[in-house]
């Protein structure tokens, strides 16, 4: 048979379209022609395939034209993903494998001049996709990538380490699966054990620990705003230690972006990733973009912690980026020829200096700066980002005497354990965290005492607060309520959500 049909996936965000890979030979001057709105990755893949082929051992039909089709023709393909179902493909068009055999089965994986598979990015994105289509074919990756596509729970998934143990699988004289062959992968990834660092190692900073258990509890975003060396950065690194361990339905999206990028870990599984981009990093690096779209930091964040130190020294336009993100949980990237969407339901934790200096405020050393500096310094972050953020807490620095001999803090244990029982209530009650209210359910379920609503009312007119701002207090004070066990939001409730949004204007 001179035409070979191949199904494999391409990525596009998360989504893995199927791509079919036709390969046909036909007489005709010697040439490998391949078609279908290829990248130069993907192009270069005849090469990897002529010499995989012919150091496996296997033969190349030298003296064929041979055009590879890789459709849909206007979808576009990146990466070596398709350098095993071409091979494949090849070897099937020329006779040496059955066709009949591959029908079952969706093939990806990158070669090597000798045959060795190489891992491909996207295998869990691939994996769900299948799973969400409702397809029954099983798929068949290399060995490393096929235990990332295992984790999607009924998944058939067949690891193999070399070409031969594919072909070996599917030769008509050997049984499905052989033991020379592919092995069937199975899910066998626990709960990785934490590897954060434990809030006890700081000592002091009593307020700033409250503000993190407050919005460890509701989900709520963090922005830290102290002197340089009062632990900003310490207690932002111990932030993912209070959260607990991802449910597998968000594990698995979670894993599905990191692995679009190639930075998923296995021994990570279930774990809250903390990303720490550099104030360096541009609008696209911190959103998403490029041809095609790949997700950023805020999506490779997503179910997890993304820390930005130093936050006004971030170009002005990656900050705004994150604007439409923090409320949606979600980033569409618009290019001319495409749109792709990727999940960005991260916790924002910030860090930064009062002022250019950054001793304004401090009990330790004197400010430099002037107010007019004070005042351009500050003014680097909007009005709109800042209303976004939930909780501005002041960490002030801690006298020498009181640092030396102040005893261990609490451990991230406990405090996580008062986390995990604070976000049981908001589920048992709402179905998410109280963060993620929205419209209808704000009324329902944010109904402060006649007392308190008092006190938030003279507070938000005194403040100058927009709606929004009104409402993210409320959210706040019901977390806390939620961490107190308490299912009415009372005067002290409000009275210290408010106080955990003053630390700019205290400033």
């Amino acid at each position: 048979m001179s035409l070979a049909v191949i199904h494999s996936r391409a990525l596009a965000a998360l989504q893995a379209p199927p791509v079919t890979v036709e390969v046909h030979l036909a007489n005709g001057l010697p040439a490998f022609t391949l078609v279908g709105l290829a990248d130069t990755e993907v192009k270069e893949s005849r090469e990897r395939v002529r010499a995989a082929l012919l150091n496996s051992g296997l033969e190349f039909p030298h003296n064929k034209r041979i055009t590879v089709n890789l459709a849909p023709a206007d979808l576009p393909k990146e990466s070596g993903r398709f350098d095993l179902p071409i091979a494949l493909g090849i070897l099937a068009a020329s006779g040496q494998l059955d066709a009949e055999r591959l029908a079952p089965f969706e093939f990806a994986g990158e070669l090597s001049l000798a045959g060795d598979l190489r891992p491909v990015r996207g295998a869990l994105a691939m994996s769900v996709a299948l799973r969400r289509q409702g397809c029954e074919r099983a798929m068949v990756l290399p060995l490393d990538s096929a235990r990332e596509a295992s984790l999607v729970p009924d998944a058939q998934v067949y690891g193999a380490r070399h070409l031969l143990d594919v072909v070996a699988s599917l030769h008509p004289e050997r049984a499905a699966c052989a033991e020379a062959g592919w092995v069937r992968v199975q899910h066998e990834l626990a709960v990785a054990e934490p590897v954060h660092p434990d809030l006890r190692d700081v000592k002091g900073q009593n307020a700033a620990k409250r503000a993190m258990e407050v919005a460890a509890a509701g989900g709520h975003s963090l922005l830290f705003v102290g002197p340089p060396g009062t632990g900003k950065s310490m207690l932002a690194h111990r932030f993912a230690g209070l959260l607990p361990a991802l449910e597998v339905d968000e594990a698995l999206e979670s894993a599905a972006v990191l692995s679009l990028a190639g930075h998923f870990e296995p021994r990570r599984w279930r774990q809250r990733v903390l990303r720490c981009p550099h104030h360096s990093a541009s609008s696209v690096a911190l959103v998403g973009g490029s041809v095609p779209p790949r997700p950023g930091e805020i999506s490779l964040a997503h179910h997890g912690v993304l820390f930005l130190d130093e936050l006004p020294e971030f170009p002005r336009p990656a900050l705004e980026a994150l604007r439409e993100p923090l409320e949606t949980g979600q980033i569409t990237i618009s290019r001319a020829s495409q749109r792709a969407e990727f999940p960005a339901r991260f916790q924002l934790v910030a860090a930064m200096n009062p002022c250019p200096c950054g001793h304004l405020g401090s009990r330790l050393q004197a400010c430099r700066c002037t107010p007019d500096a004070v005042a351009r310094y500050q003014a680097k972050l909007s009005g709109p980002l800042l209303d976004r953020i939930d909780l501005q807490v002041e960490v002030t620095a801690v006298p020498p005497e009181e640092l030396l001999h102040a005893p261990p803090g609490e451990p991230s244990a406990a405090v996580a354990e008062r986390v995990a029982r604070a976000r049981e209530r908001q589920l048992a009650r709402q179905g998410q965290l109280n963060a993620h209210l929205a419209g209808a359910q704000l009324d329902v379920h944010l109904r402060p005492d006649e007392a308190a609503g008092r006190f938030l009312e003279s507070a938000a007119k005194k403040l100058g607060w927009s709606s929004r701002s009104l409402h993210r207090v409320l959210k706040v004070a019901r977390t806390v309520a939620d961490l107190a066990g308490s299912e009415a939001i009372s005067t002290s409730h409000v009275a210290e959500a408010v106080q955990l949004r003053r630390a700019i204007a205290s400033n």
